[in-house]
């Protein structure tokens, strides 16, 4: 039988030993005593001069420390007097017996002396401290007024001398963080905008003489006639900032930080109704943005986050590798959760998670109506009890873009799930290479995706920021230079620069550990709905991809000289099938190996012996001086483009990732090409494409 143990609450009043003593129980602690030490002294015969000495010696003891802390004049002459006065009185009743009613009546009225003297002087040095403290502030606000009048009066003047408009300063804030400050400013009548000094966001900086990368941006007031000038002093983007070692949790509903202003706070991403749209060309930091979005679902309490990427899964595998592998473990050595809910690399993996999340949407419409009911609203509640499903697909943007009629598909399932889910919790985050009018001509995605991130790095080509945000001003590439920068728009706050946190490979790992046990579970009703196509998600066969480094056959033969064409270079693991560009790339490897003979591989000549007789196709242009993989899949990708061609542009966009090509390179081969015949020039400008010789329209005979 079990027996719990009661504690014994105490009776009477509760005493703090430890706590100081009051102008009540000082006075009462000092008469006492002084009755206790007459009493005694007395029936013992001690020498009364013994009192006196004990007094006379407390007196100089808090009178010296007095001094060190401080204390007024009037705080030391009453300590030092009850000190004496007491040490008095026991020296007399020693003599005079201590039990008369003459010295218990002095020794009351002492006690009541000692406690008003002691009160008044802690009350006198209350008021003096708060008097000191109330000095340094007025000291403090002084020299910060004088500060910010300066500040307001040297930007009255600018703004009327670059924008012709004379605003009245309200308030001037210093940041917190020392890297800039705010101007809160009044418009003057007759119609003036905060726009009109947004438009002049870069003479305004270059007025202000402000360093490179700092700016001085407007945006709206509390209302339409007050405008927030934001004035950056100090670059805090050029400098790289980990992500934050604080992997506490979080949730969708209150914000996911994604990176950080150039005031140094927080910008947060809130995605519960809303998707996102992030573009960033090559070197521009947006897979190391990729895997900082993917770090704050992994720490959110409310959030199942399904990654699509068909190259190879790359931004996916380090969330997922660690775990499946059994390489980190949690404190008490079970194993961990990888850090994302379920990764699709290949065309076949992402139709399922697509079909899936449809399938899911669905359901939850119908299941939950009851639930809608109760809580008298159209949005699903989002908990980690019904998770939302946050479905990141690295450039997603370019998949709904594609003319591949593969591709096309997969395009039009992300568009369903963008279109049907968004009440009942199920978000995409779409990436791109660039903020071109193929990626933003998608009207749902312009209309959905109010979450907007451009990361430039300094890259100027396909960095259309007026599409990007449209509405706003101001916006330059030159502002943001370094890699990892760029603007970023919520519907809480408008276009502006910011910069993601570098994260390490090692914090991911982290991440994954510290998170492991705080990813919820889909809940009953999705699972259901989503089938053995989810629940079988981590299953061998499934992640084989993942594990599967074998290098493909066809390599083997590269660089053989045996007969036979060798297009080893432009082979690709069948993993990769989704991909628009491979699927290009196999039919016209099927496409020469059907309709043309092969051509041997040229050999120097050895011993005389006549070179071989000439036949079939002869694909030299892809081998020679320069023989790289790069150069040999860049003819392919123009031979394969047919009688319509193609431009610099798309073959280096097609290459960038595989290989890193520039669009530089690319018009160097191309004017090669076109010097020796390979290629034809069709078209002047803008619209100048390149031709294979054999699509090229036959030239006229020259006289």
């Amino acid at each position: 039988m079990a027996t719990t143990a009661t504690k014994q609450q105490p009776s009477g009043p509760v005493l703090d030993w430890s706590a100081g003593h009051g102008p009540v129980t000082g006075a009462l602690s000092a008469t006492t005593g002084a009755f206790a030490v007459a009493t005694t002294g007395a029936a013992t015969g001690m020498p009364p001069g013994w009192a006196l000495a004990v007094g006379a010696a407390g007196a100089l003891g808090h009178t010296i420390a007095g001094l060190r802390v401080r204390n007024a004049g009037r705080t030391l002459a009453t300590r030092a007097a009850s000190w004496l006065v007491g040490a008095g009185w026991t020296t007399w009743a020693m003599v005079h017996g201590p039990l008369t009613w003459v010295a218990l009546g002095s020794l009351a009225t002492i006690g009541v002396g000692i406690g008003t003297a002691a009160r008044s002087t802690a009350l006198y040095e209350e008021a003096r401290e708060e008097e000191a403290i109330a000095a340094a502030e007025r000291q403090i606000a002084r020299e910060l007024s004088a500060e910010r009048r300066a500040i307001a009066a040297e930007w009255v003047d600018r703004i009327q001398r670059v924008c012709s408009i004379t605003v009245r300063v309200v308030g001037v804030e210093m940041w917190a963080t020392g890297a800039g400050f705010s101007i809160d400013a009044e418009l003057p009548p007759g119609g003036a905008t905060y726009a009109k000094i947004a438009a002049e966001s870069a003479r305004l900086s270059a007025d202000a003489r402000l360093p490179h990368g700092c700016t001085a941006t407007a945006g709206p007031g509390i209302h339409q006639g007050r405008v927030i000038i934001d004035v950056t002093t100090s670059n805090v983007l050029a400098e790289e900032r980990t992500y934050p070692t604080d992997y506490g949790p979080l949730s969708v509903l209150t914000g996911i930080p994604w990176g950080y202003r150039t005031n140094a706070e927080q910008i947060l991403a809130y995605l519960r109704e809303q998707c996102a749209l992030v573009v960033g060309p090559t070197g521009s930091g947006k897979t190391n943005m990729v895997h900082a979005i993917l770090a704050g679902f992994a720490r959110a309490e409310d959030v199942l986050t399904w990654v699509i990427d068909l190259n190879a899964g790359s931004a996916g595998l380090p969330w997922v590798l660690p775990a499946l592998n059994g390489e980190i473990k949690r404190g008490d050595g079970q194993p961990v959760r990888p850090g994302i809910d379920w990764l699709a690399g290949t065309y076949d993996e992402a139709m399922t998670m697509l079909d899936t999340a449809v399938k899911v949407a669905k359901q939850r419409k119908m299941a939950y109506q009851a639930l809608l009911a109760e809580r008298n609203t159209d949005l699903l509640p989002v908990s980690p009890r019904i998770p939302q499903i946050m479905l990141v697909v690295d450039e997603g943007a370019e998949i709904l873009a594609s003319t591949d009629r593969t591709v096309r598909k997969l395009g039009e399932k992300i568009l369903e799930v963008i279109r049907i889910a968004r009440a009942m919790g199920v978000r995409t985050v779409l990436t791109a290479l660039g903020a071109t009018g193929n990626v933003l001509g998608n009207l749902m995605i312009r209309r959905e995706a109010k979450v907007r991130v451009a990361l430039t790095g300094g890259e100027t080509e396909g960095m259309d920021l007026s599409k990007m945000f449209p509405g706003s001003r101001g916006l330059r590439v030159d502002q943001a230079p370094f890699k990892g920068a760029g603007f970023m728009a919520t519907p809480e706050s408008p276009a502006a620069l910011f910069k993601a946190w570098r994260i390490l490979p090692n914090q991911i790992r982290d991440i994954i550990a510290a998170t492991s046990d705080r990813h919820p579970t889909l809940d009953d009703v999705s699972a259901k709905a989503a089938g053995p196509a989810y629940a079988r998600r981590w299953d061998a066969e499934r992640t084989a991809w993942m594990r599967d480094h074998t290098p493909n056959d066809d390599s083997a033969t590269a660089g053989t000289s045996g007969p036979g064409l060798n297009l080893s270079a432009l082979n690709r693991p069948d993993t990769e099938r989704g991909s628009a560009h491979d699927e290009m790339l196999r039919k016209f490897r099927a496409q020469i190996d059907a309709e043309f003979a092969t051509a041997p591989e040229p050999r120097p000549e050895a011993d005389g012996a006549p070179p071989a007789a000439p036949g079939g196709l002869n694909l030299s242009a892809l081998r020679g001086e320069q023989d790289s993989p790069a150069q040999r899949e860049a003819l392919a990708l123009l031979l394969a483009a047919g009688p319509e061609g193609t431009g610099a542009s798309a073959i280096a966009r097609a290459l960038a990732d595989a290989h890193g090509t520039t669009r530089q390179t690319v018009v160097g081969w191309l004017k090669t090409w076109t010097a020796d015949g390979t290629a034809v020039r069709v078209g002047e400008g803008t619209k100048a494409r390149y031709v294979h010789r054999r699509h090229a329209p036959e030239q006229p005979p020259q006289d």
